[in-house]
Order: structure tokens, then sequence, then C-alpha cells
């Protein structure tokens, strides 16, 4: 899967099932503190990316995940190793 693909795969899911605002999504965009993505969102977010990349993010991986940018490149890693 290309990077274009993924992005384009995170932001769908960030618009329509985290229910972001599309203007939000800068790469640099802190998850937490720009993003708003809470405890909650983030329970969400591991069951979508687990349907939609077919794998299970591991909490542990993902401390050093705090830009959007970082969690593209989480999610380009695992999908395509």
């Amino acid at each position: 899967m290309t990077r274009i693909e993924i992005e384009e795969k995170v932001n769908n899911f960030l618009i329509e099932e985290i229910e972001l605002e599309e203007d939000a999504l800068e790469r640099n965009a802190l998850l937490t503190k720009d993003l708003g993505i809470d405890s909650l969102d983030f329970v969400d977010i591991v069951v979508i990316v687990e349907r939609t990349f077919g794998y299970k993010i591991k909490p542990e991986e993902m401390k050093d995940v705090r830009t959007l940018n970082d969690f593209y490149d989480y999610i380009e890693a695992k999908v395509n190793n």
C-alpha cells in the first residue's frame, strides 16, 4: 500500500468516524492537543485501524506517535512489513 493510500484512508476515517474537520488534518498537528483525540477516540481508532489495515495497534508501540505524520509513519511501517 502506498503512502498516499494510507494517508487517504487515515484521513477518511478521522473525518467520517472520529468527526474531525478536514482542514484540521495537517501533518504536524498534534493528535491530542491540536486534533483533540482523547482516550475514547483512541479506542475507536484501534478498531478502525484493525478493520481498515488488518493490523492491531499495540499501545506500547504508540508512545512516540505524537503528530498526524507520526501516525501515518506508524501505519505505513506496520502495513508494509
